[in-house]
Parts: C-alpha cells; sequence; structure tokens
C-alpha cells in the first residue's frame, strides 16, 4: 500500500505526491480505527472535540481517481468542508449532499467558523456561533462538525483532522488578503468542486427582509414583539399599528365582497333553474293546451259530438208522408163524406186557453174514432 514519505511536501507543507516505495524503517501493520459514517440519523451529529479522530494507522495520500474507485477499503475517504452557514437554507444543504456523494464512502466533516472570525473577514451574522453549530449538527449529511474552524486551512489542521479532500464550489474565494484561500489546496490535488444553488444564498435573505422592513417590522408588531425589541421608535411604532388596523379593514371588506359575490353566484345559479324549470313548464302547459284546445284537439271532437247530441234532441220528428190505408168490411158501406168547412179560429189568449183547446181537439179525435 503506497504510503506518504516525509520528503514529498510543498511549499506549504501539504503533502503533494505518492511514493511505492516502503519507509525506511519498517513499521508494523496497524488497522485503522478512524470513524465510520453515520447510519443511523436518530441523534445529531458530534463535535469533532467530542470523537477525534485517534487512528495510529499511516494515513496515506489519496487522489481523486482512486477514491471514486472505493479505496481504500479498510477505512472512508475524509472529506472536509468549511463555511459560515448563517441562516442555514438549502443551498447549503445541496453543498453538503454533494460532497457527501463525491465518493462511494466518504466522511464528511464540516468546518464552522466562529463569530469573531467571521465578522472580522466577512461581516456580523443573523446567527451566532452556537446556533450555526447546532443547525449543522442536524444535517443528515454531516458525519462531525469542527467548531471554530479556521479561515484559511494551515497543514497542521489538515493532519490533525487527517482530511482527504476538500469540497467547495469552484469560484475564487477572496478573503484575508489572499485572491483565492484554497488557491494551495488545488495546487496540492486535493481541491474537489461542488456546484452552487443558484437563486438562494443567505445575502439574498437579508437582502429580502430589508427590502421589505416595514412589512416583517409590522408583522412582528401584530404577533406581539415591542417596539424596544424591534428597535423601532415611538412614532413609527404608532404608523405600523394604524397601518395594521387599515390592513384588517381591507381584510374585512374584501371578505364581504367576497362573500356577496358568493352570494351572487349562488342567486344567479338558482335564478337559471328557476328560469329553466319555468321554460319546461311553460312548454308542458302549452303541449297540454293544443292537444287539448288544438284544431285537431279532443275537446273539439267531444264538443262536436255533443253538439250533435243536443241538435237530435231538440229536433221533432218527422211525420210520415201517408198513413197505411185501413183494410175495410164490404159489408160496411163506405162512410158519407163530409165536407170540412174552415173554421175561422182566434189564437188562444192565453197558455192556458192554448192548452184547454188541444185537449179538446183530442177529445173530437177520440169521438170520431
Amino acid at each position: 500500500m503506497p504510503v506518504l514519505t516525509t520528503d514529498a511536501e510543498s511549499e506549504t507543507g501539504i503533502p503533494k505526491s505518492l511514493s511505492n516505495e516502503p519507509p525506511s524503517e519498517t513499521m508494523e501493520e496497524i488497522e485503522h480505527t478512524c470513524p465510520q459514517p453515520r447510519l443511523t440519523l436518530t441523534a445529531p451529529a458530534p463535535f469533532a472535540d467530542e470523537t477525534s479522530c485517534q487512528c495510529q494507522a499511516p494515513h496515506e495520500k489519496l487522489t481523486i481517481a482512486q477514491a471514486r474507485l472505493g479505496t481504500p477499503v479498510d477505512r472512508p475517504v475524509r472529506v472536509y468542508a468549511d463555511g459560515i452557514f448563517d441562516l442555514f437554507h438549502s443551498g447549503h444543504a445541496r453543498a453538503l449532499m454533494q460532497a457527501k456523494t463525491l465518493f462511494p464512502n466518504s466522511y464528511l466533516l464540516v468546518g464552522v467558523c466562529s463569530d469573531d472570525l467571521t465578522h472580522k473577514f466577512k461581516g456580523f451574522t443573523v446567527m451566532n456561533e452556537a446556533e450555526r453549530y447546532e443547525a449543522l449538527r442536524h444535517c443528515r449529511y454531516v458525519d462531525e462538525v469542527i467548531r471554530d474552524a479556521p479561515w484559511t486551512l494551515t497543514p497542521e489542521f489538515l493532519e490533525k483532522h487527517k482530511i482527504d479532500f476538500v469540497a467547495h464550489d469552484d469560484i475564487p474565494y477572496s478573503s484575508a488578503g489572499s485572491d483565492d484561500v484554497y488557491k494551495h489546496i488545488k495546487e496540492a490535488g486535493m481541491f474537489v468542486p461542488t456546484q452552487r444553488t443558484e437563486g438562494i444564498s443567505t445575502s439574498d435573505i437579508i437582502t429580502r427582509i430589508v427590502r421589505d422592513y416595514d412589512v416583517y417590522a409590522r408583522r412582528n408588531l401584530q404577533r406581539g414583539y415591542t417596539a424596544k425589541e424591534l428597535n423601532v421608535s415611538f412614532i413609527n411604532e404608532k404608523k405600523y399599528r394604524f397601518q395594521n388596523q387599515v390592513d384588517k379593514m381591507k381584510e374585512k371588506v374584501k371578505n364581504v365582497e367576497e362573500r356577496s359575490k358568493e352570494f351572487v353566484n349562488r342567486v344567479e345559479e338558482k335564478s337559471h333553474d328557476l328560469i329553466q324549470k319555468w321554460e319546461e313548464k311553460s312548454r308542458e302547459f302549452i303541449g297540454n293546451f293544443l292537444e287539448l284546445f288544438g284544431p285537431d284537439g279532443a275537446w273539439k271532437q267531444m264538443f262536436q259530438e255533443r253538439s250533435s247530441r243536443m241538435l237530435q234532441a231538440l229536433s221533432p220528428k218527422q211525420s210520415p208522408v201517408s198513413s197505411p190505408t185501413r183494410s175495410r168490411s164490404p159489408s160496411r158501406s163506405p162512410s158519407p163524406t163530409f165536407s170540412w168547412l174552415p173554421i175561422k179560429t182566434s189564437p188562444p189568449s192565453s197558455p192556458k186557453a192554448a192548452s184547454a183547446s188541444i185537449s179538446s181537439m183530442s177529445e173530437g179525435d177520440e169521438d170520431e174514432k
């Protein structure tokens, strides 16, 4: 197995070459006892000072090609990523995920700079160092957290934590009087680039808060924070509270408008249904009326039948034109013929007189018979 030679170092003291020759002094083979990656996520990642790597086996230098092939098999590849990690967001998590998945068997160490170093070289942070440490401990990709990490990586730091590779985005990071604080890491072949997540960063989040400062100040006042806690003046506090009241009124008006629109929509739907039902009933009524009273309707036929019956009932029956001749016996002599003289009669003066005359006429006919 290749081992690190003592003279194969760069000017910065970082090993840069491998030697296939065994060391001058014979050494007994020592088993690696480096911490293994976390297999369960039931507890946060430990701090480095709680579980530092005490492995005494020689820590040979690896190339990126060897690490991607899964060698060495007796220990994980130790990958280091550092940063400020203020307002820990998805961009940070994605960068750590890339660092964790660079090689088949990786142990990810994450260094977090302290407040003093950050305020000195970068600026004020929203979260303090303790909060930032805890945020990293609860990220699923992190195996170990190094508190108070150095701003610039030194050979002593790399050796102490037995770091194989350093993962960071490839954009030159100018700080602390250097054009790129990772330049010496890149020259030593220990740098592995990751990709930044566009559209999300701590600076972007702070910019949103500063841009909408009044909105968030009013929001927190409404949630119970005092003007002193928000560092808001008396006048601004009253202004924000008045704006909150105006917003509440606007919200009520908006709710009333929405409810009224909903009511109007319901009325329109019901009126549409009523009109549709009325049209259906109207068509049905008109159809029934035409069927009953139309030109060929049942009422016309019934009326014609009834009228014909009434006419038959009211009109008198016609008398026969010639009465049948009676058979006379030969022994009887023919009745004498009488000449009927026209008798002038006056019309009856009353219905009673008319009935009396009719009865007398009938009696005369009977006598004649």
